[in-house]
């Protein structure tokens, strides 16, 4: 079968969430002997120039663990790299006929209606509803509203990650649409080296948030409630900002009042597994997620977890971590010393953390249910 994938930014990239999805999905496809092509956009890590790598460098066609990676043009610009980047991978898979176009996130939908008209089987997995994130303004949120409405319109088929996404598009379109979750696999813990050599950083002595720098994922609230806390461990806030500057320098503003912060950047590699590996506990203070992949590879970790109590995350933890009240600073700051005067029950969690979520999420389910999909079966 010959599939198009559209929609993240690049591969080989840990940018956000969708690229690792999507290059969990094109890769075990063409394992499976699949013919797989993902469309690139062309510019910088959106953390800096110098974490670019192959998937930024290459101007041409290369092929990555069996998959064909085709850079496309792109505007690298806020609010327009997804617009020309979709619009013109779309023009080039239109061109190639594949048996389907797979677009994931809802901006990079809105072409999904030229591949609908060219008379090509689309699906589109919408990871989240981008058009509530607080970094857009007016007319991104418009065009990523167009973007939703155009998959919910046209696309053949929908996936959603989330239950409470799912019965969004219910309410709001009458479409059914299908409930595939992303995956996961175990990981091996590691022990402290590079993070201790450049951070400080020791097994069990600090807290954890590792995600993008942006509004939604409530940084400044684990900042304000940490800060409260009489502990001498560290809090890490690991990664970059993504389209949201104004916002990273606030953080960092508040991260400097109090030795005890420390910003590491965007991260990747080696130093990305042994923040996982050696934290005392991880927390996302999320308003709004689709399925946080940064949740499921803490938990693949052994991590004990706290994050914010909406449905997204909520479903992902059921009773195998902690969760607080939704921008409730007051609420974060209790859970989060009620963890750190109770180490009992944070080894409870992280013992049976990586068992269960890998119990839970498996990628080869998720690849055998899209590819029905793809071929028009019960997924």
């Amino acid at each position: 079968m010959r599939i198009a994938m559209i929609g993240h930014k690049r591969i080989p990239s840990r940018e956000g969430g969708i690229e690792i999805v999507v290059e969990e999905l094109a890769t075990r496809m063409a394992a499976r002997g699949e013919q797989v092509v993902a469309y690139n956009r062309k510019g910088h890590n959106v953390a800096g120039e110098r974490f670019d790598n192959e998937s930024n460098k290459n101007d041409k066609p290369f092929t990555y663990k069996g998959v064909k990676v085709i850079p496309v043009t792109t505007i690298d610009a806020k609010g327009l790299a997804a617009l020309t980047s979709s619009f013109f991978a779309t023009i080039k898979a239109i061109k190639a006929h594949p048996d389907v176009i797979h677009y994931h996130a809802e901006g990079p939908c809105v072409p999904l209606r030229l591949a609908h008209w060219a008379g090509i089987r689309t699906v589109a997995t919408i990871h989240g509803l981008d058009w509530q994130r607080a970094k857009w303004g007016r007319f991104a949120s418009t065009y990523l509203k167009l973007g939703e409405r155009t998959a919910a319109t046209c696309a053949d088929e929908v996936i959603v990650l989330s239950r409470n996404v799912q019965q969004y598009f219910k309410d709001m379109y009458g479409r059914d649409v299908r409930f595939i979750p992303n995956g996961i696999e175990r990981n091996t813990s590691v022990p402290a080296d590079e993070i201790t050599r450049k951070h400080g950083l020791k097994k069990d002595g600090y807290i954890l948030f590792l995600g993008r720098i942006v509004p939604e994922k409530g940084v400044h609230y684990l900042i304000e409630a940490f800060k409260r806390l009489d502990t001498d461990k560290k809090l890490v806030i690991a990664g970059g900002s993504s389209d949201s500057s104004e916002y990273y320098d606030t953080i960092k503003a508040a991260a400097q009042a109090d030795p005890r912060i420390v910003l590491t950047g965007f991260t990747e590699g080696q130093e990305l597994a042994e923040l996982y590996s050696n934290a005392y506990v991880y927390v996302l203070p999320s308003d709004l997620e689709g399925m946080p992949m940064s949740l499921l590879e803490a938990m693949s970790y052994g991590n004990c977890c706290l994050t914010s109590d909406i449905p997204e995350c909520a479903e992902v933890l059921e009773d195998h971590g902690v969760t607080f009240r939704k921008g409730d600073v007051d609420d974060l700051t209790d859970k989060l010393n009620a963890l750190l005067n109770d180490s009992s029950r944070v080894k409870s969690l992280k013992a049976t953390a990586a068992d269960y979520i890998t119990a839970k999420y498996s990628w080869d389910r998720v690849v055998d249910r899209t590819l029905a999909l793809y071929h028009g079966e019960a997924a």
